[in-house]
C-alpha cells in the first residue's frame, strides 16, 4: 500500500463530491454533472479504500469487479459495517445510463444518486478511519 496513492484517490473523491455539492442545487442545468461527479466520487473512495487495504490492482476499467474486491477486503478485515458496498453497487449501476443513455434522467432519479453519493461518502470516510488506513 502506498500512502501517497491512498491520498491521491481520497483527494480526488473529496474533490468530485465537493463539485457535486456545488452543482446539486440547480438540477435543471447540472443534473448529469451532479450525478456523474457523485458516482465518480464514490469510485474514487472505493479505490482509496481498496488501495489502503492492500489491493494488488486498482484499475478503473471494471467498477463492478472493484466493488466485489472492496466487499472481499472488508470481509477479510471483519469490517463492522460493509453495507456501503451495496450503495456503491447501486451508484455504479446508474453510471452508463447517466453518461450515455439518450433519454433524460428524471429529477428524482438524480436526487437519489446525489443522496446515495453523500451517504456513500459518509460511509467511506467512517470506514477509512475505522480500518485505520494510512493516509486517511
Amino acid at each position: 500500500m502506498s500512502v501517497i496513492e491512498v491520498q491521491h484517490f481520497l483527494d480526488r473523491a473529496r474533490d468530485f463530491l465537493q463539485g457535486m455539492d456545488l452543482l446539486k442545487d440547480d438540477l435543471t442545468e447540472f443534473r448529469f454533472s451532479s450525478a456523474l461527479l457523485g458516482i465518480h466520487g464514490a469510485i474514487s473512495y472505493c479505490d482509496a479504500l481498496r488501495t489502503g487495504m492492500g489491493s494488488a490492482s486498482v484499475s478503473s476499467e471494471d467498477h463492478q469487479k472493484a466493488s466485489r474486491d472492496l466487499r472481499s477486503l472488508l470481509e477479510v478485515r471483519k469490517s463492522s459495517n460493509p453495507q456501503g458496498v451495496d450503495r456503491l453497487e447501486r451508484l455504479l449501476s446508474k453510471k452508463s445510463r447517466i453518461a450515455y443513455a439518450t433519454d433524460m434522467a428524471r429529477e428524482n432519479e438524480i436526487k437519489q444518486i446525489v443522496l446515495d453519493a453523500k451517504r456513500f461518502e459518509a460511509w467511506a470516510e467512517a470506514a477509512g478511519k475505522e480500518l485505520r488506513i494510512e493516509g486517511w
